[in-house]
């Protein structure tokens, strides 16, 4: 059985609205292309029609393959599940909610033959609510400083890796990780390309405000110290602003009497108060980091396979 040059790796949540547009229009984009190609579906646990819209379609088209999760675990999981199935020298992701047109690919897969290890994209004219805009540039920046990696856009899907790279990346067994920034550390040339960017048009992100605020989390604590060194930046500067408060309070008691003193009770008690959250603060920050480590030393199993369909016939 030879392998396709081309894989596309499809996460899907609840998705059934999507689905009956994305499948032709994901195949009569990847067909234009004119290279041998699978796509593989991965089903994250959905509630509603899903699993059973591509199960048909898997029945009917060769070119699919689709993994069905016992349970939901996130898109990365789903990304990396379709990773270990694929068998394209170029791997390709995207979302199924069809704001990241199927007919953007090619313009990945023309420029992987450049020789980059990976791809990635940036959103245009982004038709998303002015929020989660202003939200995606804080993301971008916030992550840029933590990770030391510099991408335009971290939250498109619509990305390229070499199949080496996607292979480095099964490799790492880390619960908590996010695959644009960790796939940057292993690939020696990146670059990115401008995309277009659809409205949602049928049903609702999957990505809440707090996920979001949770995924931006995981980011600055799993690929960097910066949160801590920054934390132990503010007590460094806090020890030292302490000291000086201490010394004003004295000197104002020897040189204004015990009624001033009094008074600067009060200051004492506020700065007090105010260093004491920056302390549970700093311990609850350096409990996100034992906590995941002690995540990491369970060795779970990142998702659980309940069955994969495909096609009797095989293209390749």
């Amino acid at each position: 059985m030879s392998s396709p040059y081309l894989s596309v790796v499809v996460p899907v949540f609840n998705e059934e609205e999507n689905l009956p547009e994305l499948l032709p229009r994901l195949a009569a984009a990847l067909a234009a292309i004119g290279t041998s190609y699978e796509v593989v579906l991965v089903n994250d646990g959905s509630r509603d029609r899903s699993l059973e819209l591509l199960r048909a379609a898997a029945a009917a088209d060769a070119h699919l393959v689709v993994i069905d999760f016992n349970r939901n675990y996130g898109q990365h999981s789903a990304v990396f599940a379709g990773f270990e199935e694929a068998r394209g020298e170029v791997i390709v992701t995207i979302d199924a909610d069809l704001q990241n047109p199927p007919e953007e690919i090619a313009k990945l897969v023309t420029k992987m033959e450049e020789g980059y290890d990976v791809v990635g994209s940036v959103r245009v004219k982004r038709q998303d609510s002015l929020f989660r805009r202003l939200a995606s540039r804080l993301v971008n920046r916030v992550t840029s400083m933590a990770t030391g990696v510099h991408l335009s856009d971290y939250g498109c899907m619509l990305r390229a890796y070499r199949r080496n790279v996607v292979k480095t990346l099964c490799q790492s067994k880390e619960i908590s990780t996010f695959i644009p920034v960790l796939a940057d550390m292993f690939a020696g040339r990146v670059t990115e390309v401008p995309v277009a960017h659809a409205e949602r048009l049928r049903g609702e992100s999957k990505y809440s405000l707090w996920k979001l605020v949770r995924l931006q989390f995981d980011l600055m604590t799993s690929f960097s110290l910066w949160p801590l060194r920054l934390t132990l930046g503010i007590g460094v500067t806090m020890a030292t602003a302490s000291m000086a408060v201490a010394l004003v309070l004295i000197l104002g008691r020897i040189i204004k009497g015990h009624e001033w003193a009094v008074s600067g009770v009060f200051t004492l008690f506020a700065v007090l108060f105010f260093f004491i959250g920056v302390l549970l603060f700093a311990i609850g920050l350096l409990g996100e980091y034992v906590g995941r480590i002690y995540m990491e030393v369970r060795h779970r199993p990142r998702y659980v396979v309940r069955q994969v369909f495909r096609s009797p016939e095989d293209p390749s």
